[in-house]
């Protein structure tokens, strides 16, 4: 396997490298973002830069490129807060590693990451395949305009791409960043390490969820799908767990004690509430499901992974 991972220095995107590479220990994967932690360099190539720069994605694929993995983005609350940034990231960056995937020998199978904020406005009660995109924040449009574009170059022929509409991932280790989801990580990130947290949204808020594990194994298995199992669109929701706050806590607290429940402190943000608010909760995701996707079990299980890995 000859693999490009953008956003390759993130998380999700070093995880990804690493079950790529365990399945396959000869697999030549190559990593783009802005920057890298320490080590990382050692495993992989990795490439520094502008995912929007021409230069950048050009030294990063070849003529034998086979599998692209788009992860590289300006998270929700950033893109809303910078428009120029978000849309030179997560759209001219978008277009411009399609622009040098079409030039390839062969064309590449794409795995895009897109968003449940791509939803908004008016809604049903549960989201089906069905249910119209509506995003009412700048990063939801941008997500919207990849998969569009995702779809319209697969059909000229170009690559061969699919997109995934990720729940909120949680937990995200590390420190938070500035999406406004960060604070489903960070109510149970800090206070597994003894550190209080502070969350914005009100504990009723509810929020549609994926754990690392399986958000990694949705990108493998979008991967590996033949193009027939994507017959009529090339986007899927994927399956989730719908929780509120409250519950996230509780359940962290039967796993690790009532000590770290007390660690939560609510502190309202307008600003996080009001993205969050446009953002869908429940789901019904019965194609996803019946092309083998996965949701988690419940989340006293991600909170044991993540204590584990962690």
């Amino acid at each position: 396997m000859k693999a490009v991972i953008t956003g390759g220095g993130g998380f999700l995107g070093s995880r990804l490298a690493a079950a790529l590479r365990a399945r396959d220990a000869k697999a030549d994967i190559t990593l783009v973002d802005v920057a890298f932690p320490p080590g990382l360099e050692a495993k992989y190539h990795c490439i520094a830069g502008d995912v929007a720069s021409p230069e950048v994605i050009g030294r990063a694929l070849d003529g034998d490129t086979e599998s692209i993995f788009h992860l590289a983005a300006v998270v929700s609350g950033a893109a809303e807060a910078d428009f120029d940034l978000g849309y030179h990231v997560n759209m001219d960056g978008t277009r411009n590693l399609l622009e040098a995937a079409r030039k390839l020998k062969k064309p590449p199978r794409i795995v895009y990451t897109s968003s449940v904020a791509a939803f908004g406005g008016v809604m049903p009660e549960v989201l089906d395949d069905s249910t119209t995109p509506a995003p009412q924040t700048s990063y939801g449009a941008q997500k919207v305009i990849g998969e569009y574009l995702i779809a319209d170059f697969t059909r000229k022929g170009f690559i061969d791409g699919r997109s995934l509409r990720l729940p909120t991932i949680v937990v995200r280790p590390g420190k938070p960043n500035l999406a406004a989801s960060s604070f489903a990580s960070g109510i149970i990130r800090e206070p597994l390490a003894g550190v209080a947290s502070e969350c914005p949204v009100s504990d009723t808020t509810g929020v549609w969820i994926l754990s690392p594990r399986r958000v990694v194994e949705a990108f493998i298995h979008a991967h590996d799908l033949p193009s027939s199992a994507w017959p009529t669109t090339r986007v899927v929701n994927l399956p989730g767990i719908t929780l509120s706050v409250r519950e996230m806590i509780d359940a962290m607290g039967r796993v690790a004690g009532r000590e770290t429940v007390d660690r939560v402190k609510f502190v309202p943000d307008a600003r996080i509430r009001g993205i969050v608010k446009t953002w869908p909760v429940r789901f019904r995701t019965d194609r996803a499901l019946a092309m083998g996707f996965r949701a988690d079990d419940d989340f006293e299980s991600i909170v044991k992974d993540h204590l584990a890995t962690a």
